[in-house]
């Protein structure tokens, strides 16, 4: 085994055994307790080429890319960085190796300046060993211009959009010069112009000879960005292919062992009387003049480009900002929502874009996650819980949802990125909601979670619940919803009713 040192001299001399193999890792496994994440996994990347892993949630694929990353040490298998053998022992010498991943979970310092995050450990220092933030600046704006991404070195990371902090991460990671890029779903949060953006930046790395990891859900960006693509399914490697050599439906056999018949399963179902009536909403300098009405059985779909003002529109409904003018009314009584609890007695639940910052608590295990909305609700006796109930309720929940973990005792943050998504829509579905808010309910999630939870979403608009679903994705607003209310710059710019609705329309409203 070489060491990292050794390594580096190999990069830096450019003398390697295979000029076109870049990165091989063989027959990896590693073993969680409990779970078995990787057995036997390989894969291969060249140089100028941007290489797609596909899979369902827990496949395997964020495993194997921490192990490239340094975050995680194979328990057997063997990594070639450059026709090398080499072990990565934490992700300073992966970086120091040429090999830089852009985590799906962001991972910036929020009360940093941009300019900070990416040169963090590297900053350029005066003669009287000080950060000279002057050159810090130069650096970063150099940088961006390089990139084409407009966005001030100097502003706090905080102040940005998720859209933007996505830019950021990828910015820092092609400061480092990497070889190796790994990119973890980099689209999750990014407009169609962003994403195209994005793909130009990937196109001009590989023609620099970098090899891109590239980490998706989204059939239609493997094939628009992708040369090849490994499978992986329950920890095993499935098989490699060019991207060209496949339909959208054999991928979809490789990743979940069977058909899906029908991605979008929406039923149509009796709509009922108006549950949620909203008038004239206002949250001062983000959006106002917001009027529609939900009714029962009905799935109403927020379109719009980031930053329109969709999330902020349910977070004020389900009184995390609480409105500054404007009414809302439940089953025809006028009610003042000033905090998500008033929003929970009324029969909302919300389930956040964000499920690391706002969504599910990551040091805790599933049952205290999912159980946290119902404690009081049926499930105490006497002052005391009964615990018994509430773990079956639990349990049948994430046996419901395809919760993939050895059992309700594993802590959330040992999950993967979807599964934490069940398991923050299972703690609001134990509420048995009658107003229900999903904001991006299918972001970071497989294809085939994503038909379960469509499904799941159709049976609730079937039993009455009224349904509002935000979403970046366009086919998934206009194949799960009844109608669409379309937002730009804090304002709705119109509604379209299933029967009229297509992406041009959508995406023509958005822009207004």
């Amino acid at each position: 085994m070489v060491s990292p040192q050794t390594m580096r001299a190999v990069r830096e001399s450019g003398a390697v055994p295979n000029a076109s193999l870049l990165l091989e890792i063989s027959n990896a496994r590693k073993e969680f307790p409990g779970v078995v994440a990787l057995d036997d996994v390989s894969l291969k990347l060249r140089r100028g080429t941007v290489h797609a892993l596909m899979g369902e949630n827990g496949a395997g694929k964020s495993t194997l890319m921490k192990i490239i990353a340094g975050i995680y040490t194979p328990d057997s298998g063997e990594v070639k960085l450059r026709g090398v053998n080499i072990q990565l022992k934490s992700p300073l010498d992966a970086l120091e190796n040429g090999i830089a991943m852009i985590h799906q979970e962001l991972n910036l310092m929020p009360y940093m300046s941009v300019a900070e995050n990416i040169w963090i450990r590297r900053e350029p220092l005066t003669r009287f060993g000080f950060v000279d933030h002057g050159e810090l600046n130069r650096r970063t704006a150099a940088l961006f211009a390089k990139l084409n991404i407009d966005i001030d070195p100097e502003v706090q990371v905080s102040t940005l959009s998720v859209a933007s902090r996505q830019m950021v991460e990828i910015a820092k990671a092609v400061s480092y010069e990497s070889d190796v890029l790994i990119m973890d779903e980099p689209t999750s949060a990014l407009t169609e112009t962003e994403v195209a953006h994005l793909f130009s930046i990937i196109r001009d790395l590989r023609s620099q000879g970098k090899g891109i990891i590239y980490i998706t859900h989204k059939m239609n960006e493997l094939f628009e960005i992708a040369d090849e693509f490994s499978v992986f399914r329950d920890g095993r490697y499935i098989g490699t292919h060019a991207s060209t050599d496949v339909t959208r439906d054999e991928i979809i056999r490789m990743m979940v062992g069977r058909e899906i018949t029908q991605m979008f399963p929406k039923e149509i179902v009796p709509i009922g009387d108006v549950v949620l009536s909203v008038k004239d909403l206002a949250l001062r300098g983000v959006f106002s003049d917001i009027s529609f009405d939900v009714r029962a059985g009905e799935i109403l779909g927020i379109a719009g480009l980031v930053g329109s003002g969709r999330s902020n529109v349910a977070e004020t409904i389900f009184g995390v900002s609480p409105a500054t003018s404007g009414s809302i009314s439940i089953n025809g009584k006028p009610v003042t929502i000033e905090s998500p609890t008033v929003a929970i007695q009324h029969g909302m639940a919300f389930i956040t874009e964000d499920r690391k910052e706002t969504g599910c608590l990551l040091a805790l295990d599933i049952q205290e996650n999912m159980q946290l909305a119902v404690l009081q609700d049926g499930y105490t006796k006497f002052g005391f819980v009964t615990q018994g109930a509430l773990s079956r309720t639990c349990e049948e929940m994430s046996q419901k949802l395809r919760v993939k973990t050895p059992s309700l005792d594993e802590r959330v943050e040992n999950l993967s990125g979807g599964n934490q998504q069940k398991v923050l829509i299972g703690r609001w579905l134990l509420t048995n909601p009658k107003i229900l808010i999903l904001d991006e309910p299918t972001r970071g999630i497989d294809v085939g979670a994503k038909a379960e939870i469509h499904k799941l979403v159709s049976q609730l608009a079937r039993q009455g619940v009224a349904v509002i679903m935000i979403s970046s994705e366009l086919p998934e607003v206009l194949g799960m919803s009844d109608r669409i209310m379309v937002m730009h710059h804090g304002r709705a710019t119109g509604f379209l009713d299933r029967a009229e609705a297509d992406q041009v329309k959508i995406m023509d409203l958005a822009a207004r």
